[in-house]
């Protein structure tokens, strides 16, 4: 949901590197100032860093965000991914605000459409979780200050909420990587995300499993790649049953991508033959799914690229 998913699946798909299936919106779409905005940036170097690649982007007004859309599916976007409320990491704005109007967000929402694309918003705040919804934004993100109003109205438009609560715990145990206000910042949105996340899954708000998590820091045993599955752990604590943690990352994370989303997530005839095979029983306990050390098989395709007594196969 931005990043330089587009260009790691072109090397995957040619062979170049050995990966999973990956579906990108490419650039965050930002207003200026907004969450993906950098702020501390002088404004000329940040257009000129999102000119030559950079996966952000600013737009203002409904001719820019109709532009950043277009720009978005040039590139090969599955899906467009928006700046709903302020932000955590982004110290000079507030999580709890909207950012963009309700009529950017309407003409983002669209315009997607007419592409077959849908538009998932990074949401903490309220008005622009509502804003958003009322647009016809499909996910939510984060979804920090949802309360029952919002959550029925995300049950209404068969929305669903990617709840990443893996970053946010690994923030807590990181006050080192923020500084004395951007900590400050976590602390209340993770107070307040926690609940949103419980009252979300109570009331059976449709859910998939994201992370907001990606990649690796050299010598970080919190942000390494293969722990994405503590997700799901997080997930059960919040009140979901194994099986349901299980469902919303795999059978409901195509759905975040509504028309193009691929027939995948299901061992199903006709399905992408994508799965994994563990050596214990995740629905007696989630944690199994954290980390590689259960994981016995990894099948992409059909091709087998792990398996017992093998190396990891680079075919």
């Amino acid at each position: 949901m931005a990043g330089y998913g587009l260009q790691i699946d072109q090397a995957i798909e040619e062979g170049s590197i050995v990966g999973p299936k990956i579906y990108s919106a490419n650039s965050i779409i930002s207003p200026t100032g907004g969450h993906a905005d950098l702020h501390y940036v002088h404004k000329p170097w940040y257009d000129d860093a999102c000119a030559h690649g950079m996966p952000f982007q600013t737009a203002d007004g409904v001719d820019e965000c109709l532009k950043a859309v277009r720009m978005q599916l040039r590139a090969g976007a599955n899906v467009i991914k928006i700046c709903g409320s302020g932000g955590v990491g982004s110290e000079r704005d507030n999580p709890v605000d909207q950012q963009f109007s309700d009529e950017e967000i309407k003409a983002m929402v669209d315009e997607a459409a007419r592409a077959r694309r849908i538009v998932g918003a990074h949401c903490h705040g309220k008005p622009g979780i509502m804003a958003s919804l009322k647009a016809g934004v499909k996910t939510i993100e984060h979804g920090s200050y949802m309360d029952e109003e919002a959550a029925d109205l995300m049950k209404k438009n068969d929305a669903i909420l990617v709840a990443t609560r893996l970053i946010v715990e690994n923030g807590l145990a990181q006050r080192e990587f923020f500084t004395p206000v951007g900590f400050a910042k976590l602390e209340v949105v993770a107070k307040a995300q926690w609940q949103a996340m419980q009252l979300a899954i109570s009331k059976g708000v449709k859910c998939a499993i994201g992370t907001d998590s990606c990649g690796t820091i050299p010598g970080n045993e919190l942000i390494a790649q293969g722990l994405n599955g503590k997700e799901l752990h997080y997930h059960v604590k919040a009140g979901m049953t194994p099986r349901q943690a299980i469902e919303a990352a795999t059978a409901n994370g195509p759905l975040t991508l509504g028309p193009m989303a691929p027939k995948s997530g299901q061992l199903k005839e006709g399905y992408d033959a994508d799965f994994i095979g563990v050596d214990e029983n995740p629905l007696q306990d989630i944690k199994v799914l954290i980390g590689p050390r259960h994981i016995s098989h990894v099948w992409r395709r059909g091709v087998c690229y792990k398996s017992p007594g093998h190396p990891v196969s680079f075919m």
